[in-house]
């Protein structure tokens, strides 16, 4: 059994939980400041680490008092070279703080009583606005530009990568060819403006079948995240065979739209039961879901909330 086949399997025999908003609860909750909303720089400090261990551990043990499996999802969003190079990080440096980020995640999933279950993923961000289809690549472009730091990620010994808050298909391929190439499985998580499509306009429906018909499937399953149920649920009312690629759900607390976030200089958490209560309704309409967490604007409490739909969904 191949890589791509064992994390397959993991996911279809296991509910798994994930964190919250990492960046935003760091900024806006505990007050740190985050250059450029970059989480990886507090690796560096022995202050940053016990933040960083503080923030997932409380995750993983909700997940493993519900007996659900936890993806250890690593601060490396930003990770990559548009913003490694505004934060003065090299090439070398890059490498050495995205597979110190896969060692740190491995070391936390020590601590846990679930280790044999619980999967470590390393977080791949857009290299533009998440918000924004800019600085748009081809796949072969996507491919040389996240290369490195997949490479880095299957070196330190990830059990697969997740780029999440793509907003274009040929981002997506490129980054699923990195890992074919480095044999690191992918996921890969879209998002949506508040009309169900991608920021580029694209149907999210046809993002994700033109990602696998130019990949074979390459992707293990798909996502969304960085949207609020209310931005995309009508977009999975129908019967179509890509709702089946659809593993996992990571949403907002807030029902504002990706400019109205940009702009807001107060968190808006939302309502953490109500959520958990959309993400319920989904998941019963959609049992190929096997992943829930949060994104923007949630917290411990949020994903509490999932569990608890999680647990009634089975």
């Amino acid at each position: 059994m191949n890589k791509q086949e064992t994390i397959e399997n993991r996911l279809a025999q296991h509910s798994y939980l994930t964190d919250g908003g990492l960046e935003t609860t760091l900024v806006f909750v505990q007050g740190r400041e985050l250059p450029h909303f970059a989480a990886f720089p507090l690796l560096e400090s022995e202050e940053g680490r016990a933040a960083l261990t503080d923030y997932y551990l409380r995750y993983a043990r909700i997940a493993e008092a519900a007996g659900q499996g936890f993806i250890f999802e690593a601060p490396t969003w930003r990770a990559h070279p548009v913003w490694g190079e505004v934060m003065e990080y090299g090439s070398a440096g890059l490498d050495r703080i995205n597979r110190q980020a896969i060692d740190f995640m491995r070391g936390l999933r020590k601590q846990c009583a679930g280790n044999g279950v619980h999967l470590v993923s390393g977080c791949i961000g857009p290299r533009g606005d998440g918000y924004v289809a800019d600085h748009t690549m081809d796949a072969e472009q996507a491919k040389q530009y996240h290369l490195p730091q997949v490479t880095s990620f299957a070196a330190a010994g990830a059990d697969m990568a997740t780029a999440m808050t793509l907003n274009y298909a040929e981002e997506a391929v490129g980054v699923v060819l990195a890992g074919r190439e480095v044999d690191l499985p992918v996921v890969i998580s879209f998002t949506t403006e508040t009309d169900g499509r991608l920021p580029d306009g694209t149907a999210l429906g046809d993002a994700i079948n033109a990602v696998d018909q130019a990949t074979g499937g390459g992707p293990v399953h798909y996502m969304i995240n960085c949207a609020h149920p209310d931005h995309f649920d009508h977009a999975l009312a129908q019967d179509a065979p890509w709702l089946s690629r659809l593993g996992g759900l990571r949403a907002n607390a807030s029902r504002m739209s990706h400019e109205e976030l940009d702009n807001s200089e107060v968190l808006d958490d939302g309502d953490p039961q109500e959520l958990g209560g959309q993400l319920l309704a989904l998941k019963r309409r959609l049992p190929c879901i096997r992943v829930l967490g949060g994104c923007c604007g949630t917290d411990h409490r949020h994903v509490s909330h999932m569990c608890d739909a999680t647990l009634k969904a089975q």
